[in-house]
């Protein structure tokens, strides 16, 4: 299957991609609103989204690969028709006086990255170089999904604008956060991606072995390569769910030369209040995101993620689940790349409804606390269980702002607190112990 990723327009959040990876520098910040976010607008009606191939149960895999979210911050979504980048590849003319087609590659690639909320993390001639490289597809593909996403968060917020922060990471790599605080719709948004690559460190190697990878390493050092898109966002409107995923590629190189490289993700739901409607609408569209791919991984993944999102000390889960896997590697990295892609795409139509549908709800000050002891919850296991939030805390060079950008700016903790039986928080508490399945 051969794609050609979509084209964003011109955005307004960085100029002179041509010349290479000029632009922002490291660290540097402003606040930007993307392309097309003028307002918001005020549809209620529910659509269906887009597309996803690979398997592997349980809850090991969120190790290492899930660590991709701590090295690089917290930051993956969706579109209209997204796919491979095919690059054409230079031709030969002397130097200093590139040819027509270095010339047409130059004005592709430039056009699309003047679309993203900042340049690539790597030089535009590095990504030249490799264009049918599977780190220069994944890089172009996290990139047009942070535009994207923040993009349509933008238009349905109509207030706040993302604030960039382009930033380097010393031992290799870095990667641009964009969060939007403080809107009129979302309390807080961010939308990140990450860019890295080093040595892992004896740590990580020991998570990777206890996952089953032996891998040979050359003075306890193991050279990696890592990148991801993932994000977190936090509506205001406690009818309004929080929605994560994260979508990563990982590449590790051992003492001998030999490679190895593996996909990861995922994409879930947390409602503070039980809508069916929405529920069946989330996972029927990322069900058949999974079932252009094959029909056995929708009903994988979904436990999958059941599974990894459990409180162990509260005996529930975190929300109302969606699809997780990690170390995808076959049937083969392109295909596996296009299961990946099309998770991607189904976010946005899988949740902007659900925020259109419910931004303007109106609600009690009961149903606001019961909002706040919810995200309590929700700390509490990203902080607790979370293997990519743990990793990243203990990995040197991780951004800590990055990691901990998942988390909502409010939360509250009670003690000793229980709903009234057959209240609606009651209710969403059943569905938190008991997954339910939303398709059948």
């Amino acid at each position: 299957m051969a794609f050609r990723l979509a084209r964003l327009g011109a955005g307004p959040c960085w100029r002179g991609a041509r010349g290479g990876g000029a632009g922002l520098g490291a660290g540097s910040r402003r606040l930007c609103r993307p392309p097309g976010a003028a307002g918001a607008e005020r549809s209620r009606g529910l659509g269906l989204g887009a597309a996803a191939a690979g398997g592997g149960p349980g809850r090991r895999g969120a190790g290492l690969a899930a660590a991709l979210a701590g090295l690089a911050g917290l930051a993956a979504a969706a579109w209209g028709h997204v796919a491979r980048a095919d690059m054409v590849p230079r031709s030969a003319s002397p130097p200093g006086r590139p040819g027509e087609k270095e010339r047409e590659e130059e004005d592709e690639l430039a056009r699309r990255c003047r679309g993203f909320m900042a340049p690539p993390v790597t030089d535009l001639r590095e990504l030249r170089g490799r264009p049918g490289d599977m780190k220069t597809q994944m890089e172009l593909l996290i990139l047009e999904t942070q535009a994207q996403v923040c993009r349509a968060l933008a238009q349905v917020d109509g207030g706040a604008g993302f604030s960039v922060d382009r930033w380097e990471r010393k031992e290799g790599g870095g990667g641009i956060s964009c969060v939007l605080q403080d809107g009129h719709v979302f309390e807080k948004a961010g939308v990140s991606i990450s860019v890295v690559h080093g040595h892992l460190s004896e740590e990580a190697v020991k998570q990777m072995r206890n996952r089953g990878k032996n891998l040979k390493t050359k003075d306890g050092k193991l050279s990696f390569s890592a990148m991801g898109v993932s994000s977190v966002i936090h509506p205001k409107n406690p009818h309004a769910p929080t929605i994560h995923f994260n979508y990563r590629y990982f590449e590790v190189e051992e003492a001998d030369g030999n490679k190895h490289w593996w996909f990861g993700g995922g994409t879930d739901l947390t409602p503070t209040y039980l809508n069916q409607e929405d529920a069946v609408h989330f996972h029927r569209t990322l069900k058949e995101a999974c079932d252009r791919h094959g029909p056995d991984l929708y009903p994988k993944f979904k436990k999958w993620c059941d599974d990894y999102f459990y409180i162990v000390h509260r005996g529930e889960r975190r929300g109302i689940g969606g699809i997780f896997f990690d170390d995808l590697d076959s049937p083969s990295k392109e295909e596996v790349f296009q299961f990946v892609q099309s998770c991607a795409q189904a976010v946005v139509p899988a949740y902007i409804p659900l925020v259109k549908k419910h931004r303007d709800d109106s609600f009690t000050p009961q149903e606001k606390l019961w909002q706040q002891l919810r995200r309590g919850r929700y700390v509490e296991f990203n902080l607790l269980y979370d293997r990519g939030t743990k990793f990243g805390l203990f990995t040197p060079g991780s951004r800590i702002e990055s990691i901990l950008m998942s988390l909502p700016l409010t939360a509250r903790w009670e003690y000793m607190h229980s709903p009234s039986a057959n209240s609606k928080e009651a209710e969403i508490l059943e569905v938190l112990r008991h997954p339910r399945d939303w398709v059948h």
